[in-house]
């Protein structure tokens, strides 16, 4: 049962009873759009809720079968299909009435029952201002709407009647089911392109979250609304006279500004409600489409457009499928009025959204124009539902979606894409294909070459550059605006961070397995071994192997120790080390490891990290930190916090060598005094550019009026030869007075 409703063991009155049964009349009277097989099915619905809420009152005191009436009802505005109805009128009754799903298969079938038991899923979530139950919740809906559209819709039916009974609810519920429904379920029904829905919700929400200023304000525009009417008179008149002589019938429909969407605009742009100018508005429906863009030209000579106020969002519809014109004149008196001009499948689209699906099929049964509304932004959700874990990570991206401000750009074969206001190219690029997304490297905007991160803007022609090779950048989390990318991308990194882990794991395990006189791992896949590795994997408490490996190569296990249970369980089987192996593999200049080396080249990826307080490279001494959770960090031998963290957690360290030909290059930092005078930087740049070394930072000392100044460059180099190069290249630039690598910590 809902928040609103209240349990009673008596029977209602008469009056009650007629009320009910009025009101079930109202709704039957909504259903000439249903067969009368269909209408039966209904009506076999309602006897069955209405014989199981017998002696349940709301708290208006009315009996509550008035309430799964009421959303039925709505749910028939919409034209929804027999079904939906069916699940509406029976969606309380699985709770609290002790009726069984089976039963309801067995009365109805399997399709109301899933309805009805999407929808009491729906009623047990308790949306809580705590993020990770919120997050949790929304997630279980989004599952629901995956299933089956058709429960959000009779959702979003059932909240906006518990919103316009609200005030029979105790008042101390009226904020957090209001603030609720504006959070959630307002953005929800805007998306699904719910537009009249939307705004109800919001002013409902509004009125019972901010009683005071709703009045106010309430009472500002009944006084504005008879200070204007006049003029609302005469420009319904003059727009009227102006059609009737261009020949075009049009159907001429005014509209104010909600209540919320005066105070919102109030609130972020900081007004008085006399400088909320564009309060009011007429809805123009016309007969086809091109008479939306003649009705246009008509107003245009009538009244003078606002520059800057003309909206086609009939040649690029917005997300949610909704299409009009949309412009605003100065009319009389200096009075601002917006117009929007659409046609009348338009209109049933702009004001339903996706229940236009049903809208259409009731009365064009053949037809398929509504069918793929809101569906993109449905499958987006899924997508980061399929591929986000983590409750809270998911409700972060999927806050980011659902309130959009989308702006149109252009593919290079000129098809349309609308993304929201902030979305940059790698935005776009996860929005084509999650593995153009993961493959980007550049990208060209109108033609010309730019940075990843650049926003994109209305009317930009958008191409993305791709490589065999590219992978995601974590630093593209930085900057992304959309949730499909966002998830996309810490997907792949996981991924790629847990595979390159279980590589880096088997490495350091089969070489303290050799330091243990064990020449090769055993095999997974080797039937001898398969009960090694249940008893190790008993041992460890991991799921698997690969589990296992991962753990090593992420510092959660430690290698030797796994080693030498495996060793133990060998001997068991009679299998001995080999002696020679043994002391060859620990014969090792590094007293506190007892392992073999590991070899390092820089193709480890993100399970082996290059600490930054010493930026080790290639011909270093280096050692290597079995950071917890984090891998193997390496450091150079003589670091200040490798020396720390030796004295006090020694176990955790391996020995690590340089393989002899590294894959990349490595970063260190330089430190350069220099005489103060203008262009030495770009000398000193230029000078580490001519030996071949990639500046990827820079720091200026801050007295910068002193003769001489120190300048930090951390520069991308070879090993210690090149870096040898590059300080003797730099020595010899004039007004360098000193150069040195920074000091391990310092």
């Amino acid at each position: 049962m809902t928040a609103l409703a209240l349990i009673s063991t008596g029977r209602p009155s008469p009056a009650a009873v007629n009320a009910a049964a009025a009101s079930f009349a109202a709704l039957m009277a909504k259903l000439d759009y249903l067969s009368a097989s269909d209408i039966d099915q209904v009506r076999r619905a309602y006897r069955f809720a209405d014989e199981a809420h017998l002696g349940q009152l709301r708290n208006s005191g009315q009996p509550y079968i008035t309430h799964p009436i009421a959303v039925a009802a709505q749910c028939a505005e919409w034209k929804l299909d027999a079904q939906a109805l069916m699940a509406a009128l029976l969606h309380d009754a699985l709770e609290d009435c002790g009726v069984s799903k089976a039963e309801l298969i067995e009365r109805f079938g399997p399709q109301v029952a899933d309805l009805v038991d999407g929808l009491t899923k729906l009623e047990k979530l308790a949306f809580n201002t705590r993020e990770e139950n919120q997050a949790e919740s929304f997630r279980k809906m989004l599952l629901a709407m995956a299933r089956d559209v058709r429960v959000i819709l009779i959702k979003l039916a059932d909240r906006t009647h518990n919103m316009r009974t609200l005030g029979d609810a105790p008042r101390s519920k009226w904020s957090r089911i209001s603030s609720e429904t504006l959070d959630i379920y307002a953005p929800i029904a805007h998306r699904l392109g719910l537009n009249g829905t939307y705004r109800e919700l919001q002013d409902l929400s509004f009125r019972h979250l901010h009683p005071w200023r709703y009045g106010t304000l309430n009472k500002a525009l009944t006084r504005a609304r008879g200070r204007r009417r006049d003029v609302i008179k005469r420009v319904k008149t003059e727009v009227e006279a102006a059609f009737a002589a261009a020949g075009i019938e049009v159907t001429l429909d005014g509209r104010e500004k909600t209540l919320f969407s005066v105070y919102r605009k109030m609130d972020e742009k900081h007004l008085s409600f006399a400088q909320v100018t564009d309060i009011y508005g007429f809805r123009i429906i016309v007969r086809d489409l091109t008479t939306c863009y003649t009705a246009l030209g008509v107003l245009h000579q009538l009244y003078k457009p606002m520059p800057g106020r003309f909206k086609d969002y009939i040649a690029i519809p917005k997300i949610n499928g909704y299409q009009s014109l949309h412009t605003t004149l100065i009319g009389p008196f200096g009075t601002n009025i917006e117009f929007q001009m659409r046609t009348e499948p338009m209109h049933v689209v702009a004001e339903s959204g996706v229940a236009a699906h049903w809208l259409y099929k009731a009365s064009q049964p053949q037809s398929e124009a509504s069918q793929r509304l809101g569906s993109q932004w449905l499958q987006s959700l899924l997508d980061i539902q399929h591929e986000t874990r983590d409750a809270a990570e998911f409700w972060d991206h999927v806050k980011i979606d659902l309130f959009p401000d989308a702006v149109y750009v252009f593919t290079p074969k000129s098809q349309i894409m609308a993304m929201p206001r902030g979305a940059t190219v790698v935005d776009f690029a996860y929005a084509i294909h999650s593995d153009i997304g993961h493959r980007t490297m550049a990208a060209k905007i109108n033609g010309e070459q730019v940075p990843l991160r650049t926003e994109l803007r209305n009317g930009d022609v958008i191409e993305v550059i791709t490589g065999p090779v590219s992978n995601p950048n974590p630093g593209w989390l930085g900057f992304v605006r959309t949730g499909r990318a966002r998830s996309k991308i810490r997907h792949h990194l996981k991924t790629m961070a847990l595979t390159e882990s279980q590589d880096l794991g088997e490495k350091m395990l089969a070489q303290a397995l050799r330091a243990e006189g064990i020449e090769h791992l055993p095999a997974e896949d080797d039937s001898s071994a398969r009960g090694l590795w249940e008893r190790i994997l008993r041992f460890s408490g991991n799921r698997n192997r690969a589990d296992l490996l991962t753990d090593i190569g992420l510092g959660k296990r430690i290698a030797s120790i796994v080693a030498k249970r495996l060793v133990a369980i060998l001997a068991e089987s009679g299998h001995r080390p080999d002696a020679l192996l043994m002391s060859r593999e620990r014969f090792t200049a590094h007293e506190s490891v007892h392992q073999g080396a590991l070899l390092i080249d820089g193709s480890e990826g993100s399970s082996l990290q290059y600490a930054p307080c010493c930026h080790p490279i290639p011909g270093d001494e280096i050692v290597g930190y079995l950071g917890r959770g984090e891998g193997v960090v390496i450091h150079t031998e003589d670091c200040a916090v490798a020396k720390r963290l030796l004295h006090r957690d020694s176990e955790r360290f391996i020995a690590v060598e340089w393989s002899d030909e590294p894959s990349r290059s490595f970063e260190t930092d330089l430190l350069i005094t220099v005489t103060n005078g203008k262009g030495v930087l770009a000398r000193v740049a230029a000078a580490l550019a001519g030996a071949e070394a990639d500046i990827t930072h820079v720091e200026m000392q801050q007295e910068s009026t002193q003769d001489a100044v120190d300048l930090r460059f951390t520069v991308a180099v070879d090993n210690r030869n090149h870096l040898a190069d590059v300080i003797r290249n730099v020595k010899r630039t004039p007004s360098v007075l000193r150069v040195h690598r920074a000091k391990p910590g310092g």
